[in-house]
């Protein structure tokens, strides 16, 4: 049985570094920027769409084509309902359990909660209204983008947990893809999805900095194990 104490023994100098110093910075300030964005919008014409909202939808009306529409509704479904409420990370909670990573496990959780519950409260907070050109049902509130700031979460949360050059490429391009898609389906202005971009990495990043070095600490003991070459039948003898 591996204590939180080892895990934390064994982590990088570099994750000791995180749970102090930059996330904690960057996390906040992305936080206070969407709230900021969002605080323009509302005090701006009641909530009215920026200039950069009206150009980006005018770019999208003119250049419509079944293949975006398609890749669009896709996103839509793995972003929202029950795939991305349920199948999603329970089969993350799974997969991390399977691994033996605990600390995973619940920084998983408490990001996809708190980035859930906070996109809601702010969606309240803000009312902002949606775009007319709605492909999609949606719920209440334009700001943030629910489905972009879970994406923005997950991806962070992936690229932390398994820190590869293409599971950050992956991450990214799942993002951008979303927030083209939010947008190109109507659901939201293009400062929406900017909104919820902040939000979700925001707080993602703000509940990785205390958890840093556990996380880094068992995902180091499992490297360990893993490498480590077994035991030959002379090292068991009694």
């Amino acid at each position: 049985m591996v204590s939180p104490r080892d895990r934390q023994a064994v982590a990088t100098p570099r994750a000791h570094r995180v749970a102090r110093r930059w996330p904690w910075v960057s996390g906040i300030a992305l936080i206070v920027l969407a709230l900021a964005l969002g605080a323009l919008i509302t005090a701006r014409d009641h909530g009215m769409a920026l200039s950069i909202d009206t150009r980006w939808m005018d770019e999208l009306m003119e250049n419509r084509a079944p293949v975006w529409q398609f890749l669009s509704l896709v996103m839509n479904n793995l972003g929202g309902g029950v795939i991305a409420t349920f199948i999603v990370p329970i089969a993350l909670i799974g997969i991390l359990l399977l691994l033996k990573r605990p600390w995973a496990t619940v920084f998983f959780f408490l990001a996809t909660v708190l980035t859930g519950g906070a996109v809601q409260l702010l969606k309240h907070l803000f009312g902002r209204v949606r775009p007319e050109s709605l492909m999609v049902s949606v719920d209440f509130g334009s700001f943030p983008s629910g489905h972009v700031a879970n994406a923005a979460a997950m991806a962070l949360i992936l690229s932390i947990l398994f820190p590869k050059w293409w599971v950050w490429l992956a991450a990214a391009v799942y993002t951008v893809t979303m927030m083209f898609s939010r947008t190109y389906l109507g659901a939201h202005w293009l400062s929406d999805t900017i909104g919820g971009l902040l939000l979700g990495i925001g707080l993602t990043l703000l509940i990785w900095a205390p958890l840093a070095s556990r996380i880094d600490g068992e995902r180091q003991l499992r490297r360990r194990r893993h490498d480590s070459p077994p035991a030959s039948s002379k090292d068991v003898a009694v």
